[in-house]
């Protein structure tokens, strides 16, 4: 059995005139060592009752109480067991209670003699758990309770302590009605006579000298200088706590450059730190309208924000916060602005709000009764947003210090994002760079075999027929065209990189017009005819209907795209083998899309986009058994591209030929029923 109310809330019952100040552990400990003093430096036989919270505080002092036990007989020692604390009689008494005992929280001490009496009773106030954990440090741990000399208080406390001393250790009866009779304490519900309880009241001044003014006094210097010292000690702790967070995320942000990763670790810290409802980082610029949320850190219960638009133009927190770049607070009431130095907390009483329906409306929605907006900024740019919502009934005003906090944090993550820009910058440079390397090596190695092989054979020829005028004709005639044809070669190198300098850079004139796309199919069936010999061509496949829509397209680039798609099917297609173009009309009804499939040399999966890059040759320009600059099908990214259409490829892998798609845009929208006409090309 346990009395639920503390030996303090007893006492205040019974007396009710009595005022209970607070204390902290350092004054407690002080006085308490000088009642056990008064005790040890007397001759008196005085009777003392001791709580301890824990078992460890008792063992503290307990020598003390041993010296205490040799002078006499009535000592009580009331704690919480941790180890081998337990009822237990010997020199004093010793009583142990549960953990969950009120007793546990409460620090008394109560000493009666014949001739003096004093005692100090208390019950632990805890300090808010919202607090970091520094702040609760063991010498500033607060204590509301009575410290007196008055002689008729200290019987009632005794008379309390000893019925619950009688409850967990009902063997000791016999010493506690010794202990009543001999120090004069009334039982509960006896009456003692007049004469009695005058003398209890009239005692003679040197009896009450342990609380006299000197006493009062020194107490309540130590007081106040434990008020100090705790000031300065929370302030400290509130810097340390401070930089401790800041050190945290800061260090958290710099393990990855990349700016999600950033904004997901800051946002679930500060959420955690400051006990926010909701909070949310999110990226911004000063012209964007709004800003989709793919950050934040949530309470249980809170509505979450993740994928949504949040409202940017018409949020009269964001706009203030952008104009004055500094920190914006609200709340759903008429809120007294705070500010210091470095920090300006702005407030819009909600009258302003009311005008403004859709921001009402918004902030309803969302169920936010108040909350904080901090920029993200980096030398006056800005680059997001810090908010913090409070979706309680009663919101709760952030303190300076934590404000303070969040704008630390939010300067931080704006310098870390800037970071990351540039470093993402200079990986992208670093990336063209390598890129313009790689060009540079492959333009020596193809110009350097495409130009040299061509100009030794021209050279060649030459000085043969220079060399030797009776050549005859039929030798003569081979030699011709042979030069010919390796000059036709080079003019088609250099013709191909100043197609593709003018497509990159912009320039050259562009004749978009409406045409059918079966007509640039047929001229670049021709030129392809005029390059080849039928036995070198392998079975060439239309399947073009006259009825497809007009394309809209330059018709002289359109015919090069084919050509060269065209031209690169039957290079890697051999003989026997079968190439085959098509079209048909998207479902958008926008776009037509050509096809051209061969059953060729095919593409490893993972070089289907790279083929398109510049200079590309899948053999390498020193070991290839066919010819070319690898700019061909560059060329053609670059024409589609421009033409408002995509162009890619599919394969399923080496020897199981290869797909050509691209796409170009068309004049009508519908199509009339398809009259397809085949053409073949046989060897």
């Amino acid at each position: 059995m346990s009395i639920p109310l503390s030996v303090l809330e007893q006492l205040i019952t019974e007396l009710p005139e009595l005022r209970p100040q607070m204390y902290f552990k350092v004054s407690l400990t002080a006085l308490c060592h000088a009642m056990e003093d008064l005790v040890l430096a007397g001759t008196d036989a005085p009777l003392v009752i001791a709580t301890f919270q824990k078992e460890r505080f008792y063992r503290q002092e307990a020598n003390r109480y041993q010296r205490i036990a040799s002078i006499t007989e009535q000592v009580y020692v009331l704690a919480s067991p941790e180890t081998n604390f337990s009822n237990k009689s010997g020199d004093l008494e010793t009583i142990a209670f549960e953990s969950d005992d009120i007793l546990a929280q409460e620090w008394n001490l109560i000493i009666i003699g014949p001739t003096f009496a004093t005692c100090l009773v208390c019950i632990e106030r805890f300090s808010n758990k919202s607090e970091p954990d520094q702040f609760s440090m063991d010498q500033a741990r607060r204590f509301e309770g009575i410290w007196t000399s008055d002689r008729r208080v200290c019987l009632s406390a005794a008379r309390l302590m000893l019925e619950r001393i009688l409850i967990k250790r009902p063997e000791l009866k016999a010493k506690v009605r010794e202990a009543e009779k001999i120090y004069g304490i009334k039982p509960r519900g006896k009456r003692v006579s007049k004469k009695a309880h005058e003398q209890q009241l009239n005692l003679l001044p040197e009896q009450n000298q342990f609380q006299d003014p000197f006493a009062q006094r020194l107490v309540t210097y130590l007081q106040a200088g434990q008020h100090k010292l705790i000031k300065a000690y929370r302030s400290m702790a509130i810097q340390e706590h401070k930089e401790r967070l800041i050190n945290i995320i800061t260090n958290a942000m710099r393990q990855s450059l990349d700016p999600q990763e950033m904004i997901a670790i800051t946002v679930q810290e500060l959420g955690e730190a400051l006990s926010a409802c909701r909070c949310i980082i999110y990226q911004c610029k000063l012209s964007d309208s709004v800003a989709k949320i793919s950050h934040e850190y949530l309470r249980p219960g809170v509505k979450s924000l993740l994928g949504q638009d949040w409202l940017l133009t018409d949020n009269l927190l964001f706009q203030e916060a952008v104009t004055t770049q500094q920190c914006v607070y609200w709340q759903n009431d008429n809120f007294e602005g705070m500010g210091r130095a470095g920090i300006s907390l702005k407030s819009l009483p909600f009258s302003q709000l009311a005008n403004t329906p859709s921001f009402n409306t918004f902030m309803k929605k969302w169920k936010i009764s108040a909350s904080l907006v901090v920029p993200v900024s980096y030398q006056g740019k800005l680059l997001g947003m810090v908010e913090l919502h409070d979706c309680s009934n009663n919101p709760n005003s952030w303190s300076v210090d934590q404000l303070d906090l969040v704008q630390a944090i939010a300067t931080q993550l704006g310098a870390n994002l800037i970071q990351a820009q540039t470093y993402a910058h200079l990986e992208e440079l670093n990336q063209q760079l390598e890129a313009l390397e790689r060009t540079r090596s492959n333009l020596i190695a193809i110009t350097g075999h495409e130009l040299r092989t061509p100009l030794s054979t021209i050279q060649i020829c030459l000085e043969s027929l220079s060399q030797d005028p009776d050549m005859p004709a039929k030798l003569r005639q081979v030699m011709l065209e042979t030069a010919l044809a390796d000059a036709e070669r080079m003019r088609k190198l250099v013709q191909d990189f100043l197609t593709l300098s003018h497509l990159e850079s912009g320039r050259g004139e562009w004749t978009v017009e409406s045409l059918p796309l079966k007509e640039c199919v047929d001229l670049a069936l021709s030129s392809l005819k005029s390059h080849y010999s039928l036995s070198e061509l392998p079975k060439i496949d239309t399947d073009i209907s006259e009825e497809l829509p007009l394309v809209i397209a330059d018709g002289e680039k359109l015919v090069e795209v084919l050509s060269k798609l065209l031209d690169n099917a039957c290079k890697f297609t051999p003989a026997q083998g079968t190439v085959s173009i098509e079209a048909e009309i998207l479902h958008n009804h926008k776009m037509l899309e050509v096809i051209i499939t061969d059953t060729g040399r095919g593409i490893e999966p993972n070089r289907l986009e790279v083929v398109f890059d510049r200079f590309y040759q899948e053999e390498g320009a020193l070991r290839r058994t066919v010819g070319g600059t690898g700019l061909g099908l560059a060329i053609c990214r670059q024409i589609v591209q421009r033409l408002g259409g995509n162009i890619w490829a599919e394969s399923e892998g080496k020897n199981k030929g290869a797909k050509f798609h691209f796409t170009i845009p068309i004049v009508e929208t519908e199509v009339k029923p398809k009259r397809k006409t085949k053409s073949r090309i046989n060897k």
